[in-house]
């Protein structure tokens, strides 16, 4: 069983989250009464994973943690061999006391086209939607974020940020619950709201940004980041069934669309500030996630294309201010 009682007494404190607290602890026991497979199995490897003290922590320029007293062979093997059951690991990389977690997403190249175009984080209070098992959460913090709240439903992300959190010594300065973004009351508490990889996996897109709308200050910024398509104001891609072997996706704008999207459910100074293509460089296959990955979702005879014939992936980074 989790306990979140480090949060709520958190959130207690904090007069802009304090109302949380009339909804947020019977959601979470009502997620803890929910059954999950493999729940038992990660969290009796995630209780044998030794208290971290480090003294060295990188989260500015990485996420890596050290100790000037490194780990015996045996032990590091056996840290290492736990970390494995936690397989897959989707974002990062991380660096663990000479263990390289080399992830299925280089999150760290994204974070690079992120970060030059956000406010400064110093003592702000950010949410992170959909934010996987941490990783921006951690970046987050390494530039000077107050707190960092991330949510996602998923039940193994939980495990590896824990795992990671402790190891780091229990910073309590980022926290993850597994929730949705549907399932918060609308808080106007957090001065950014970064929402990366999700809009796609949304039914209703506007719903989606009016929702991270409420939950950011008057004068708070999001940063949005989703998959595109090339096009004018109007250019909309609705996979039928698929896309990139993806079930759960719906809308994919072009970025001029998606802008279009935000100033109309009430954002200002929205800004594109970055288009990309995904490369098999920064989305693959490794030794910690030896499942498919984007190389088997490219059209072999031109990758230009998924192997469903649609557009490949392309993802946008748009900035928007709420009056």
């Amino acid at each position: 069983m989790f306990n979140f009682a480090n949060f709520y007494q958190l959130i207690a404190q904090d007069t802009r989250l304090q109302p949380w607290l009339n909804i947020l602890p019977q959601q979470l026991t009502d997620w803890q009464n929910a059954e999950h497979g493999d729940f038992d199995r990660w969290l009796r490897a995630l209780n044998k994973i030794p208290q971290g003290v480090p003294d060295q922590v990188d989260l500015k320029n990485s996420v890596t943690i050290g100790s000037s007293t490194p780990f015996q062979t045996g032990e590091l093997k056996k840290l290492e061999s736990l970390l494995k059951t936690f397989h897959p690991w989707r974002k990062g990389p991380y660096t663990v006391h000479d263990i390289h977690i080399d992830t299925e997403w280089r999150s760290d190249w994204k974070w690079d086209r992120v970060l030059p175009h956000i406010s400064p984080l110093k003592n702000r209070s950010v949410l992170d939607v959909g934010c996987g098992n941490g990783y921006h959460m951690w970046r987050m913090l390494g530039e000077g974020a107050r707190l960092t709240v991330g949510i996602d439903p998923s039940h193994l992300f939980l495990v590896q940020f824990e795992a990671i959190r402790k190891l780091m010594g229990d910073d309590q300065r980022a926290h993850l619950l597994p929730l949705g973004i549907e399932q918060l009351p609308k808080l106007e508490a957090y001065d950014t709201v970064f929402s990366m990889g999700v809009l796609y996996h949304r039914r209703s897109p506007l719903d989606h940004l009016i929702q991270l709308k409420d939950q950011l200050v008057s004068g708070g910024e999001l940063v949005l980041e989703t998959l595109v398509i090339e096009g004018d104001e109007n250019a909309v891609l609705v996979p039928v069934d698929r896309y990139a072997q993806m079930r759960n996706v719906y809308f994919f704008p072009s970025a001029r669309a998606l802008k279009r999207w935000l100033e109309q459910v009430g954002f200002e100074g929205v800004r594109i500030v970055d288009e990309n293509v995904t490369t098999i460089g920064e989305q693959r296959t490794t030794e910690w996630m030896t499942h498919n990955s984007l190389p088997d979702y490219l059209d072999p005879n031109d990758p230009s294309k998924t192997v469903e014939g649609h557009p490949a992936p392309r993802r946008a980074i748009l900035v928007a201010t709420k009056p």
